[in-house]
């Protein structure tokens, strides 16, 4: 099981949990969502609980509960700006579909 962070996405959380003033990482999660079935969900992390699965990588901790870990096994995140928008991007080899907008996808 792998959840990897890549440079710019790790500095992004550091930088933002610094912000925030607290956390012990970065919570990542799915939900049933959209037109395609689920979308990614983005938390801080103040406390770990049982069923936690934790990635620590490139410095950052990524936290995955155990029940979203066959959706999310392999994933890399990303940070990237592209002109004016800045955002996480999420390269889950699970996947198999998203949707038009790409709010959500499908596994």
């Amino acid at each position: 099981m792998s959840v990897t962070v890549t440079e710019s996405a790790a500095q992004q959380i550091q930088k933002q949990l610094t912000k925030r003033g607290s956390g012990l990482g970065l919570r990542l999660g799915v939900k049933k969502s959209g037109c395609s079935g689920y979308a990614y969900v983005l938390d801080y992390v103040d406390a770990f609980d049982e069923n936690d699965q934790i990635f620590e990588t490139s410095g950052v901790k990524i936290v995955v509960k155990s029940d979203d870990l066959a959706l999310l096994n392999g994933i890399e995140i990303d940070y990237r700006r592209e002109g004016l928008n800045a955002a996480f991007k999420f390269n889950n080899p699970n996947v198999k579909g998203m949707c038009g907008c790409g709010e959500s996808f499908a596994v």
